[in-house]
């Protein structure tokens, strides 16, 4: 039976299990909206802006497992739609993207002009470098080839965004689905690469033959499905672990050997684990400068190295670098894990002595639980501590970035259950209000906490009337210090403190934050001292439909810790208490300093 090309693509996408797709419209698009409405079990979220949609698909691909979709119309419709398209290829998150675009007999194709149709752009050129992959149907009977081949190519090997964009005069098209070409996967290139016997075994050895071990779980494992097998080899291989911020939630925070996050904005005792092992075990985790500081050399100076990259040119980027891998290992991370598992029958040697010393550094440089009698105002360390212990169990928590960021991810101890996001390589602001609306959206109108900053709010403030149309119970958090505190605290360290294009006093409206929430029809609560803490957050949990929560902040808190940029993290300058247990807990030789700067 023929049928109009719109809608094909609208069963199509119901037939991937997608039940909300994120949308604005435009000429371009309408057909394609409007097919939507006709199929029963997939809902059109109107966005109040492309890029909001484009990150809404990106929050419901996370929190759902599944593909994310949204659409847009040609031209200023679709180039708004890249900074959402960069979050999800760069933190490597299955999304399809479409796009409207000019009839074909408009197409400026290779006339020389600028321009034939109207609201004409190459959104396929634009898009190719941040996309998996990004086509033009020229042909409507090309239309479920290249579907089927864009979602296959959004889930395979290394996931990531797709982009398909569909003339308006072909989606008018009428077609005959019985007669179109279908994608057929195939090929050596269509395989994760796996990990030989071999390399498995030498692994093993090097992880037996380690007395200071360090396991690094990224971000990579959760894509790959191996959490639960991730679990697993720690507890087989009874290695302290260091989670990336990708995969803050992999694990309970109150597992034994857990030693916390690393890098240029990690815990003390994480980096003091990773920065003293004599084997760092990478698994899922590309090992960027954030984790790695400058020069990279100094990156676990003293140990034996094997990263696991499902891509291969993130094994390959080191060479010449200055920092050695010992083994680098090209495989799916889940693949890997589990190899390890079926090989390795020896019992874990021990020790003692390492586990002993790493709970050490835990004990005394994990983040102190406040009093809240301490304080007149609010400590963002405790506001995200007592935040993490009232959310439920299965909360989906969606954060901004700056220090909204590195405060959820220094002071959020997750629980099982408790899932953490954001758009962590990409890290645009304005991020977390439609990603979480997104989430919600796959959640099935389910809770779901964003955290913003007072910056980051303002880029995509426009969501909050999606986020009241469609009565989301979202628990807006809003870390309100009149600026962009991350970037005052990068003007501390080189600009002597000159706070330009940051503060109020250096350009930036002072903004009624509550007024606005209530203009758009959200409940609101206001924080401003440690002793409010608990009472707001039990509010906030206990609201109905969305509710934003405005937490007064100091101008002066900064993240701590916290290594400055381009310096290594064992030779910033040490600034903190405690120094004579410190030396107790170190064993000569060791291969590197321990000094981190606070």
């Amino acid at each position: 039976m023929r049928q109009k090309l719109s809608d094909y693509v609208a069963e199509f996408i119901k037939g991937l299990g997608v039940r909300s797709v994120f949308v604005v419209t435009g000429g371009a698009a309408a057909h394609l909206i409007d097919s939507f409405a006709k199929v029963e079990g997939l809902e059109y979220i109107c966005a109040q802006h492309e890029q909001g949609g484009s990150m809404m698909a990106d929050g419901y691909a996370r929190s759902s497992g599944n593909i994310g979709v949204a659409v847009a119309t040609s031209g200023p419709g679709a180039t708004n739609m890249l900074t959402g398209v960069g979050c999800a290829y760069y933190d490597s998150v299955p999304v399809l993207y479409i796009t409207g675009q000019v009839s074909t007999y408009r197409l400026r194709g290779d006339s020389g002009v600028r321009q034939m149709g109207f609201q004409e752009a190459d959104t396929v050129d634009i898009f190719r470098s941040i996309t998996k992959s990004a086509v033009l149907i020229t042909d409507p009977r090309r239309i479920r080839y290249e579907l089927e081949r864009a979602v296959y190519v959004a889930h395979s090997g290394r996931p990531g965004p797709v982009l398909v964009d569909i003339p308006d005069n072909l989606q008018r098209e009428m077609i005959d689905p019985d007669e179109l070409e279908g994608f057929i996967p195939g090929g050596p290139a269509a395989l994760p690469p796996t990990v030989d016997p071999v390399t498995l075994d030498r692994c093993l050895d090097l992880c037996a033959k380690s007395e200071r071990p360090a396991l690094v779980l990224g971000w990579g494992v959760r894509l790959a499905g191996a959490q639960k097998a991730a679990l697993q080899l720690i507890e087989r291989l009874k290695m302290p672990f260091v989670l990336t911020w990708g995969a803050l939630d992999l694990v309970d925070h109150t597992h034994p050997l857990y030693a916390g996050t690393f890098g240029t904005h990690g815990s003390r005792h994480g980096n003091f684990t990773v920065q003293n092992a004599d084997l760092v075990l990478s698994i899922g985790c590309r090992m960027d400068t954030h984790h790695t500081a400058h020069p990279v050399n100094t990156f676990a100076r003293g140990a034996k190295r094997i990263f696991v990259d499902i891509d291969a040119a993130e094994l390959d980027r080191f060479t010449g670098s200055g920092l050695e891998v010992n083994l680098p290992v090209c495989a799916d991370a889940g693949a890997f894990v589990r190899g390890m598992l079926e090989r390795s029958v020896a019992p874990a040697p021990e020790r003692t002595p390492w586990l002993g010393r790493v709970a050490g550094w835990k004990q005394a440089y994990g983040l102190p639980q406040t009093d809240p009698r301490d304080s007149d105002t609010v400590d963002p360390y405790f506001f995200f501590q007592t935040l993490a212990q009232l959310c439920p169990d299965d909360m989906h928590v969606f954060t901004d970035t700056g220090c909204a960021l590195a405060w959820t991810m220094q002071a959020f101890d997750c629980r099982a259950g408790q899932r953490v996001f954001s758009a962590f390589n990409f890290t645009p602001m304005g991020y977390s209000l439609p990603a979480a609306i997104g989430a919600s959206f796959a959640l099935g109108h389910g809770e779901v906490v964003s955290i913003n900053g007072d910056g980051g709010i303002q880029m995509n403030i426009q969501e909050l009337a999606t986020a009241k149309r469609h009565d989301l119970p979202l628990k807006i958090i809003l870390v309100n210090n009149k600026g962009y505190s991350m970037i005052r605290q990068t003007q501390d360290q080189w600009l002597d403190a000159r706070y330009e294009g940051s503060s109020v006093e250096g350009g930036l409206p002072q903004v009624d934050f509550i007024a606005v929430a209530r203009a758009y029809g959200l409940e609101t609560v206001v924080v401003e001292h440690n002793s409010q803490v608990r009472e707001a957050i039990a509010r906030v949990m206990a609201a109905k439909g969305p509710v934003l929560c405005d937490v007064r902040i100091p101008l002066d808190c900064r993240v701590a810790p916290q290594v400055k940029f381009g310096r290594p993290i064992e030779d910033a300058e040490p600034l903190m208490e405690r120094k004579e247990f410190l030396a107790q807990m170190i064993v000569e030789p060791l291969p590197v300093s321990l000094k981190l700067e606070s």
